[in-house]
Parts: C-alpha cells; sequence; structure tokens
C-alpha cells in the first residue's frame, strides 16, 4: 500500500512553528504516514486573540481545499481548531483539531480534565471546546501561565516553568486528573512537562496524529 499523507495546518503564519510542529508529528506517526506542513499568511505570527482564530477560519479552510487532492487527511494545529468545522462539512476527508483531539484524550476513562496554556484572551474559544463535544462535565476549567505569551515563547525555559506553574494549579486547585498544554506553538513544552507531573500530560498535536490515522484508516476500510 502506497503511503498516506497527512496535511498539519498551522493558522499562525509562522514557517518556524509549523516546521517545529510537523517535526513532532512526524516523529508520532505511525509507519507508513507521512507528514507535511502548510502555513498560514494572513493571521499573526501566534493567534492570541479570540478575534485572531476567528478570522483565521476562512484561510484555513482555503488551504485545505487546495490541498485537499494529495492528501488523506488534515490537522489543523492551533487549539481553537479555526476552520476545523468548515472543513469537515464541505469535505469527504478526514480531518481532527488539536484542540478536539486532545480534549477526547483527555477525557477518556471519564477522567477530569483542566488545560494549561499562554492566551488568556482566548478563555471563552477554550471553554466553548468541551461544551461542544459534550466533555462539559469533564473540564476543570483552563489556568494561564503568568507572562506575556509571546514574551514567554522566545524564552524555552521561561515558557516551561510558567506552563508547570499552570499545569500544578490545574491539578492542586482544580482536581484535573490530566491537564493538556494548550497550543499547537506550546508542542515542544508540552513535550517537556510531561515527566514532570504525576498526572498524565495531553501533548494536543500527537493526540492530532493518533486520532487522524484511525480515522484515515477507517474511511480507508469503507
Amino acid at each position: 500500500m502506497a503511503g498516506r499523507r497527512i496535511l498539519l495546518i498551522n493558522p499562525n503564519s509562522n514557517e518556524a512553528t509549523t516546521a517545529m510542529m510537523v517535526a513532532i508529528a512526524k516523529s508520532v506517526a505511525a509507519d507508513g504516514f507521512d507528514v507535511v506542513g502548510a502555513t498560514a499568511t494572513r493571521a499573526p505570527k501566534m493567534i492570541v486573540s479570540a478575534e485572531a482564530l476567528e478570522a483565521a477560519a476562512p484561510e484555513v479552510e482555503e488551504i485545505a481545499l487546495a490541498s485537499s487532492a494529495g492528501c488523506d487527511g488534515i490537522i489543523v494545529s492551533a487549539f481553537g481548531d479555526p476552520g476545523l468545522a468548515g472543513i469537515k462539512a464541505a469535505m469527504n476527508l478526514p480531518a481532527v483539531g488539536i484542540g478536539e483531539s486532545s480534549m477526547l484524550a483527555a477525557a477518556k476513562n471519564g477522567r477530569r480534565f483542566g488545560v494549561a496554556t499562554t492566551t488568556p484572551k482566548l478563555k471563552s474559544k477554550i471553554d466553548a471546546l468541551p461544551e461542544a463535544l459534550g466533555l462539559r462535565s469533564h473540564y476543570t476549567g483552563t489556568r494561564f501561565a503568568e507572562g506575556d505569551a509571546q514574551e514567554l515563547m522566545r524564552d524555552p525555559a521561561r515558557l516551561c516553568e510558567a506552563l508547570a506553574g499552570a499545569v500544578e494549579a490545574c491539578i492542586a486547585q482544580d482536581g484535573a486528573e490530566a491537564v493538556i498544554v494548550g497550543g499547537g506553538p506550546l508542542g515542544e513544552a508540552a513535550r517537556e512537562l510531561q515527566p514532570m507531573f504525576t498526572v498524565p500530560v495531553i501533548a494536543p498535536i500527537p493526540s492530532a496524529v493518533a486520532r487522524i490515522i484511525r480515522l484515515i484508516r477507517a474511511h480507508g476500510a469503507d
């Protein structure tokens, strides 16, 4: 069987972030699956507000439609899953978002889960995801790292430390039994944080890769 191709769309207009996310996705993809990246050009380098997230959706849909012939499945790699609903409505192709994928993984076996991230202006969008997925009763809320999101991104050690504080708050103050590190650009930090806690720390990109591979295999078996 020929290899399957997964398209990872970065709604943030940052090629370096796309390369990092694709590298993470490739490292966890099953044999026979390749991951290629596509980067938005009209969005900010890092989406930190609800308005920017909504504005990113049309371009994400355009990228998906333009690339659909060359791929077997699509990952929307921003935590609010911009454009995902439109892609699912318009295309008969498996598509997932890192937000929905990580929440479904975090809630497995009935676990209560929280989100640790860096973008307080996205709180309403993050809170809406578990509601849409029917996971409201499992969701313990979102905690935000102390410090400006874009400044933290420029200092990986400080980013990790600040996110660790938010993860700890999810566990100690909210009773989370799993914590998602919410954001595509936070992919490397998520992997670093995983060994630091006794509860599962969920990395969204690997969650999305596992889910899209399952959907592609099921789609192919139809």
